[in-house]
């Protein structure tokens, strides 16, 4: 199940990966729901089809993060409905501070996704190679949403540090958030 022997008090390996779906899929909620705020907003820019590709990508590992939670009878973060508005908004707002913040926005997501993921990897063992392989193969794509975000400029956004911080803020307390709840 999981590699890592835990201290005293950590949950047990099942909770733990009921967690970490749960945490994932909200993860992947988010992110399609970040897109879909840029692309309102940015829907005849020439980053359109772009955010298009992206948002595809994010629907195929939230749907299969959906199944996982179906098949392994793990029920979904209760705030959903928040992640869902908070989701759109950070989309929405970054979009209205131009490409360049909208392509900040997925540097900053994708920085954190990369670590978490990579956290979640080097805990699952043998038993969950599947889910290892799954969750790998989520990174390495997100790691291109971030690479694609630098190559159109993110880094070139006014105040770029700091929405940088602010949205990697956020981020990290969503997943916390959504493993417990």
């Amino acid at each position: 199940m999981i590699t890592s022997p835990g201290l005293p008090g950590d949950p047990p390996a099942e909770k733990k990966l009921a967690r970490m779906i749960r945490v994932d899929h909200a993860g992947e909620y988010g992110a399609r729901r970040i897109y879909q705020g840029q692309r309102a907003v940015l829907r005849h820019s020439d980053k359109a089809p772009l955010l298009a590709a992206m948002q595809a990508e994010e629907e195929r590992h939230l749907n299969t993060f959906s199944a996982l939670l179906a098949e392994r009878r793990v029920r979904p973060t209760a705030l959903l409905p928040l992640w869902h508005i908070a989701g759109f908004a950070l989309g929405a707002a970054t979009a209205l501070l131009g490409e360049r913040a909208a392509m900040a926005c997925t540097v900053a997501v994708e920085e954190v996704i990369d670590a978490h993921y990579a956290r979640q990897a080097g805990f699952l063992g043998a038993e969950e190679g599947e889910l290892r392989e799954t969750i790998e193969q989520f990174r390495a794509e997100e790691i291109a949403h971030r690479d694609i975000g630098l190559a159109h400029e993110a880094e070139k956004t006014p105040g770029y540090r700091v929405l940088s911080a602010v949205i990697k803020s956020g981020c990290r307390a969503a997943i916390a958030l959504s493993e417990v709840f």
